[in-house]
């Protein structure tokens, strides 16, 4: 019911009244809506007439943007997701075919984090699962590199071992040493 509240806006104590078949109703349009993976990443958006396009290149992203983007713990639909966006749309310079560029990134003054606010989810979804994708695939990348690595090199696995071993060990000592400290 909390998610419901929040999502749309409605106070709990006003869908405490709200018929049950009703409350069922809205819980499985919501469900549905939010158990979608499959939005795009839509590259150029229009919001208030400006048209603004995704960083076109994140290997060519500014330093600065980067650096903006790393102060967020972690990428969540959240507040912070329309800092991100802000960062990441910003207004098209050219558009020839396929190819765009967008205005440089000029830091945090130039933000209004108001406009991703009316934005549509599906732009926002487009944008969180395109990252998420990419998380995903880099993390398959990095655990086919290790392990085609390990098969090669096998002392690579026992140095991988032997750390996890002392990473134990060194997490005993700190509870061992904690725990005597405090008696």
């Amino acid at each position: 019911m909390i998610l419901i509240s929040e999502l749309c806006d409605i106070s709990v104590d006003t869908l405490i009244h709200l018929d049950k078949e009703l409350l069922e109703k809205i819980t499985n349009e919501i469900s549905g809506f939010l158990n979608k993976t499959e939005y795009p990443l839509q590259k150029i958006i229009v919001i208030d007439g400006v048209r603004y396009g995704f960083e076109p290149n994140l290997s060519k992203m500014a330093y600065g943007a980067y650096l903006d983007i790393a102060k967020f713990k972690d990428l969540q639909l959240n507040d912070d997701w329309l800092g991100v966006m802000n960062i990441l749309y910003r207004p098209l310079k050219n558009k020839q075919g396929a190819l765009y560029s967008i205005e440089p990134y000029k830091g945090w003054n130039e933000w209004d984090k108001d406009k991703f606010a009316s934005v549509g989810m599906d732009i926002h979804f487009g944008g969180f699962f395109f990252f998420s994708r990419l998380y995903k695939e880099l993390l398959k990348g990095i655990l086919n590199y290790t392990k085609n690595q390990m098969g090669q090199y096998p002392s690579i696995k026992s140095i991988l071992e032997r750390s996890g071993e002392n990473i134990v060990q060194l997490h005993n000592l700190q509870e061992k040493i904690s725990s005597s400290l405090i008696k």
